[in-house]
């Protein structure tokens, strides 16, 4: 008798974190909109990031833990306003979230979510200091996951849907045009954001760097992570 090795191809490990992401911050925002108006809004300021709050050291420490103010820069990351800024999140965080975690690993990918996340949300705290409104919404991590992904993927191309005349094309996009062009607008808005609305666009941009630090960081690990 002989035995033959085969050499099987290791199938990919599904999204997990991902999808954990998107389960997590969709069911957060029913457990809201399931609320009475007055009460959703005191769970926003609950839950979301006031700066003034987190930057009152006259409280005492025992106060400040009790009332979990370090712990909201990571559970801000699950809160949104509205359907609008829940689904422009979770749409970006698909497009540039699961090759990501593919490359980085579930785990490492998932840290940087809520690690970039919340330092963005600290940065964005610290820009507005003495405002009392709460910073909700996962713009600043899914910030982070595009920072990595063009770190990581510097030279891949992005399909598009371009309305031309009465049809239409399906195009494919350098990366890096898109994320450049995304990025000009958050320093755009970073301006003129007042017009715009309460938006803290240093989150964003705070992010963005973190997510690129990050992966260039993570880089070997990576390389070593594929190889194996």
């Amino acid at each position: 008798m002989v035995f033959v090795q085969v050499e099987t191809r290791r199938r990919p490990k599904p999204p997990w974190a991902t999808i954990v992401i998107v389960v997590a911050s969709v069911v957060a925002f029913f457990w809201l909109v399931a609320a009475p108006l007055d009460q959703r809004m005191a769970l926003l300021a609950r839950w979301g990031t006031v700066p003034a709050k987190l930057f009152d050291f006259s409280a005492s420490l025992t106060h400040q833990l009790l009332e979990l103010r370090a712990l909201r820069l990571f559970t801000a990351l699950f809160v949104h306003a509205d359907w609008l800024h829940l689904t422009g999140n979770l749409l970006f965080l698909m497009i540039f979230g699961l090759p990501a975690e593919r490359a980085l690993g579930s785990r490492r990918f998932l840290a940087l979510y809520l690690i970039g996340g919340a330092l963005a949300n600290l940065v964005g705290a610290l820009t507005l200091s003495s405002v009392n409104a709460p910073i909700v919404g996962s713009s600043g991590a899914v910030s982070t996951v595009v920072g990595a992904y063009l770190a990581l993927f510097p030279r891949s191309r992005l399909g598009l849907v371009v309305p031309l005349g009465l049809f239409l094309e399906f195009v494919k996009v350098p990366a890096p045009l898109l994320i450049g062009f995304w990025v000009l607008l958050q320093l755009l808005f970073t301006y003129v954001g007042p017009g715009f609305g309460a938006v803290v666009w240093w989150t964003h941009i705070a992010g963005f760097l973190l997510g690129v630090a990050f992966a260039l960081v993570s880089k070997p690990s990576i390389a070593r992570r594929l190889r194996n």
